[in-house]
């Protein structure tokens, strides 16, 4: 564990992919909050719940890409590299590698996120002014905590589809349109709408809200679950790549 910390404290890229995820996150967030403050009225519909959270966490779509990327140059780039055969001889359980890489960037991006979520909160409510709400309001805290823990399943999932493709510009290219465009046009599809809502980033985003509209099919709970479970079995599928497999 020791060496995959000093793997990601050490090179620039984490670090820079870190930091223009909280930026986004942050900054989008604010600036929606700054226009939705602005026109309120003609944005929000009568008989509509407004979600003041998840309002301020608009940025988390770009957010989130950075969650993509560092979890797959996680593994990606030492396949690309060609390191990885270097990481393996020096451990070799398979098994504990792959677990070390995943306590690593859980831990990191856990706080990154942490700090990204209660920022954009803060200053999005800031920006809301009247329309936003104290995180002592029911449900606040959870959603807000829930940001966090958003953005560290994405790391997650990431990290394991990256391991199963071996790739990372296959990674790359596959889960970067995903979250950006494809769960997004999904959604405007009527046909497919329902199917939707089980996709890992639409039912994680169920965790950030305060309200439960007639619409949702489950609670920010059984959201959280669904996500879960999905990132549950792209780790699976990634350690079962890496230790059937030669590198």
């Amino acid at each position: 564990m020791n060496a995959e910390w000093t793997k990601l404290r050490t090179l620039r890229g984490p670090r820079w992919t870190l930091l223009a995820g909280l930026l986004a996150t942050v900054g989008v967030g604010a600036l929606i909050c700054f226009f939705m403050n602005r026109n309120f009225a003609s944005v929000v519909s009568d008989g509509k719940p407004f979600e003041p959270v998840r309002t301020s966490f608009a940025g988390l779509v770009l957010g989130q890409l950075a969650m993509v990327v560092l979890g797959v140059t996680m593994i990606g780039g030492e396949y690309a590299s060609g390191m990885i055969r270097l990481s393996l001889t020096a451990v070799p359980n398979r098994t504990v590698f792959y677990a070390a890489k995943a306590a690593v960037l859980a831990g990191v991006t856990f706080l990154v996120g942490l700090v990204a979520a209660f920022t954009a909160f803060f200053v999005g409510q800031a920006m809301l002014g009247d329309h936003g709400v104290s995180l002592g309001a029911p449900g606040v805290l959870r959603a807000v905590l829930g940001g966090a823990v958003y953005l560290m399943l994405i790391a997650l999932l990431s990290l394991g589809v990256a391991t199963m493709l071996r790739r990372q510009t296959l990674a790359l290219g596959i889960l970067v349109p995903f979250f950006f465009l494809v769960s997004g046009i999904l959604q405007a599809i009527p046909g497919v709408t329902a199917a939707t809502q089980y996709l890992p980033d639409q039912a994680g985003q169920r965790f950030l809200q305060i309200h439960h509209q007639s619409k949702d099919a489950y609670g920010p709970w059984t959201g959280l679950l669904i996500t879960v479970l999905w990132v549950a079995a792209a780790l699976l599928g990634g350690w079962f790549v890496l230790r059937r497999r030669d590198a």
